[in-house]
């Protein structure tokens, strides 16, 4: 384990686990991790401005969509998504992460190509985790705007756009912070349904092929790879806590 030797696959000898690891981890990784940050920005943003008095009066109607977005799972977004913008309307491909029969490469053409597969899974990604993360944010949004740190600003006349950022986000963002570093950790797992569904050529669809065909080895690689990368993940939060609160600190008292 200490070397991230898991054997050779079962159902693919004799090709190992690393290696096959190896292949799918950076499709796996671009795309949730594209994903993640682009849903915990966005999202955290919408919540923030959905909490604050003074925001925009036209986010009143972004409101209902997301609490329909984020009630809705992956991969039933990305069915509907599939058969909207893949079957009915065909304008993006259905299946896979690169078109059938193309050897992959560093070249525009292909590297275009992946971008263009990998746009529905994504924005079914994204929609879905941009309601989570607004909605996470509108409520801590709602509880700092009462804490007497946010009042004492008002109250000394600071801007309102300071409170805003550097009062009342900066506070509300660490449970968010927290959440986002266990989500970052999990992306070697992939979102599995989304990706078996899309047919992308990740983690997810291999651990589910792996599951199928009774290959122990590799799910054992798999599930130790998750668990490695969110005590990684939770070790870089601890490191990064102190730089988002000054509050917290590690020195001795």
């Amino acid at each position: 384990m200490s070397r991230f030797d898991f054997n050779y696959s079962i159902a693919n000898y004799p090709r190992k686990v690393l290696d096959m690891m190896r292949d799918a981890l950076p499709w796996t990784i671009a795309l949730l991790l594209t994903t993640t940050i682009l849903g915990f920005l966005i999202g955290n943003l919408l919540g923030a401005l959905l909490a604050w008095p003074n925001a925009p009066g036209f986010l009143k109607y972004v409101m209902p969509p997301i609490l329909m977005l984020s009630a809705i799972p992956y991969f039933l977004l990305g069915l509907i998504m599939v058969y909207v913008f893949g079957f009915f309307l065909d304008l993006f491909p259905m299946y896979g992460g690169y078109k059938t029969g193309t050897i992959p490469s560093l070249s525009l053409s292909f590297i275009l190509d992946v971008l263009w597969h990998s746009i529905l899974p994504a924005l079914s990604i994204i929609l879905v985790s941009t309601g989570g993360w607004a909605l996470g944010m509108r409520s801590l949004m709602v509880m700092t705007q009462g804490e007497d740190f946010v009042v004492f600003g008002d109250a000394m006349g600071l801007r309102v756009r300071t409170i805003f950022t550097r009062y009342a986000i900066r506070n509300a963002l660490l449970p968010q912070v927290t959440a986002v570093a266990l989500a970052l950790g999990q992306i070697v797992s992939g979102a599995v349904l989304v990706e078996v569904i899309f047919g992308f050529p990740g983690i997810g669809t291999m651990l589910y092929q792996a599951i199928r065909g009774s290959d122990y080895y590799l799910v054992q690689g798999i599930v130790c790879m998750v668990i490695v990368s969110i005590g990684l993940a939770t070790f870089i939060l601890d490191i990064v806590y102190p730089l988002l609160a000054p509050r917290i600190t590690y020195r001795r008292a």
